[in-house]
């Protein structure tokens, strides 16, 4: 059985814990190899962009809140880097 990467799993997790109408996952590492911080992995840095309906009624802290707990294994481990953008439905977002 294969080991699902850094970016299925946030994909995964992200899904089941929050299931949204819009779910962008880009890994970005490559990037940032070389940089002094960088681990090197090729799955450390990724991009975010989600629109659930979690998030209706929440601050962006909120959100940023519950997308961390949700990725909590990954953001101690594999992931140095998470950029994210977490809206609501009908909010506009670019």
């Amino acid at each position: 059985m294969s080991q699902k990467s850094v970016e299925e799993q946030i994909r995964q997790k992200l899904l089941v814990n929050l299931r949204p109408i819009r779910l962008d996952v880009i890994n970005d590492s490559e990037r940032h190899a070389g940089h002094r911080s960088s681990p090197g992995t090729g799955n450390s840095h990724f991009q975010i962009l989600i629109v659930s309906p979690e998030f209706v009624g929440k601050s962006r802290i909120e959100r940023h809140r519950l997308v961390n707990s949700v990725l909590a294994e990954e953001l101690s481990g594999p992931i140095h880097a998470l950029g994210l953008k977490a809206f609501a439905p009908g909010e506009l977002f670019d």
